[in-house]
This record gives structure tokens, sequence and C-alpha cells, in this order.
């Protein structure tokens, strides 16, 4: 049986596949009420209507590029392994998707996307929320202390967090109720297996444009003030 893990403890869950499947966690509206003072921002800066950094939150990208990156000294081992979870996450969420696909067009038996799902399902949600709970807690504020020119940009960050949280939380119960119906009565699971793929989606999607904007806020802020390496 495998449970959610780090970052935020308020997040207790789990994926099972083993003759019983259930999924306990707390909703998202839980969690955001534990996070005060981050409040959504302005709905030009919304993750749904951006496409990308604004210009005001650009200065230090166009000082230092993302081509430019792997050259810089303090382009640090920490910095890349902070984005290499990044890719993780794009990688865990484009099999999260592409399983639901399979299972959607007769190519993936239920047994196997159960399995797959709750093994998948779990490392994407649990390490998301441990990755993006220690954003908001500490690195976050070190970028602030850095730099107080960009708190706009960190607060539209944040915001996404809240965001990410809900539709986590979407895909969580989506998936329990997939695998649990596998088990109970399999004539139902398409349905259900059509909502966790609009989720994967979802998620997919949000990463495509969140992971790109965090990088290129975040990374030029440790460049520009040597704080790694």
């Amino acid at each position: 049986m495998q449970k959610f893990a780090g970052g935020d403890k308020s997040w207790v869950g789990k994926f099972t596949y083993s003759g019983c499947a259930c999924l306990t966690c707390k909703g998202s509206a839980g969690l955001a009420t534990e996070r005060p003072g981050y409040q959504l921002v302005g709905m030009n800066l919304t993750l749904q209507l951006r496409e990308g950094l604004p210009e005001d939150m650009q200065t230090l990208l166009r000082d230092y590029p993302r081509e430019a990156w792997p050259e810089n000294p303090h382009f640090a081992r920490s910095v890349q392994n902070w984005m290499g979870a990044h890719q993780m996450f794009r990688r865990l969420a484009g099999i999260t998707r592409a399983d639901t696909e399979a299972y959607l067009d007769n190519t993936a038996s239920s047994g196997a996307f159960a399995s797959r799902m709750s093994y998948y399902g779990d490392l994407l949600v649990r390490n998301l929320h441990g990755h993006h709970s220690w954003e908001d807690h500490a690195f976050f504020p070190e970028m602030r202390r850095a730099d107080g020119r960009f708190e706009q940009g960190l607060e539209t960050l944040e915001a996404d967090h809240v965001q990410l949280d809900e539709t986590l939380d979407r895909f969580t119960r989506a998936a329990n109720r997939a695998i649990k119906l596998i088990q109970l009565d399999e004539k139902q699971v398409r349905g259900e297996v059509g909502e966790l793929h609009g989720c994967a989606q979802d998620i997919e999607g949000f990463l495509a444009r969140h992971l790109p904007d965090e990088e290129e806020l975040v990374v030029p802020i440790i460049l520009h003030h040597k704080l790694r390496g």
C-alpha cells in the first residue's frame, strides 16, 4: 500500500489495487485555508489566460536567457535537480494521460490500467504536493528576500499552486472511483475513466504553462544574485 508522504502533511492518502482499492485525501479547500495571505491575482495573470510571464517579470530573464543558463557558474547542481523534478512531473503526467487513453481505446486491460494508475498516479500526486509545498514555504520566500521586484510573479506562481491542488484533488477522486469500479462494476468504469482522462489532460496542460513560467522567473533571480554555486 502506497501512501502520500513529504511536503504538506495535511494531505494523506493512498492509491491501492490489490483486491480492494480506496484513496482518502483531504479536499483542496482544506489545504487552501492553511495558506494565509495567498490570494488569486488579477485575471490577466491567471494560468488559463497568460501566454508567459508579463513583461515586467522578464527583467532578469532578458539578461539571463534560458539558453545561457548551462554556462553560468551559478547554475548549480541543486538548480538543475529542481528543474529535473519538473521534467519528471511532465513525464508522469504524460504517462497517466496515455494510460487512460489506452484503457479507453481498449488497448490496455482493466487490471493493467488499475495497477499502473495506482503506481504512477501516486507518484505524480504525492511528489507534486511535496514539491510545491516546499516551494511555497521555503524556496519562494528565499527568492522574495533576494529580490523584491518579483513579488507579483511569485504570488502568481503560488496562485497556480492553489489551482493545482484543486486539480490534483479531482484527479485523485476520479482515480479512486475508477479503480474501485473496476472491482465492483466494470460496466460503469468507462465514464469514470473518461473523467479521469480530462483531469490528466488538465494536469499536463497546467504543467506545460506553469513550469516554464516558474523556471524563467526563479532561475534568473538565482543567477543574478549568485544564490547557488
